[in-house]
C-alpha cells in the first residue's frame, strides 16, 4: 500500500547523513490541484526547520508551478502551516469529504 501510494505521488524527504528523518508527498494532477499527505519529521529531529524545507522543495517544483489550490489535512500542526502561508478553509460550507477509516483493515 505504501509503495503504491508513493509511487503515485511527488516526494521529498530530509535526510542526517544517510539516515531518512523526514518525508512529505503530494498528490496532485499537477495542473490545478495538489494535496499535501504524510507530512513527518522523527521526533530527534523536530525544531530544526525541515518540515518547512520539505514544504519550500514541493512548492518550487517545477511540476507543480501555477496551481490554483493546494489543500491539506492536520490535527496538530495548523501553527506550523500558518507560518508557511496555509490558512483555514475560507468557504468550509462548500468542502465535503468522504472518510472510509477502516478500508486498509477490511
Amino acid at each position: 500500500m505504501v509503495a503504491r501510494a508513493v509511487a503515485h505521488s511527488l516526494c521529498v524527504g530530509a535526510y542526517d547523513d544517510e539516515e531518512q528523518v523526514g518525508f512529505a508527498r503530494v498528490i496532485t494532477d499537477r495542473a490545478t490541484f495538489a494535496y499535501l499527505a504524510d507530512v513527518f519529521v522523527l521526533e530527534g529531529h523536530r525544531g530544526r526547520g525541515l518540515a518547512q524545507q520539505m514544504l519550500e522543495a514541493l512548492e518550487d517544483h517545477p511540476e507543480l508551478q501555477g496551481l490554483r489550490r493546494w489543500a491539506l489535512f492536520t490535527r496538530d500542526m495548523q501553527p506550523l502551516y500558518a507560518k508557511l502561508g496555509w490558512e483555514a478553509y475560507p468557504h468550509p460550507d462548500r468542502l465535503m469529504v468522504r472518510d472510509v477509516p477502516d478500508i486498509y483493515t477490511r
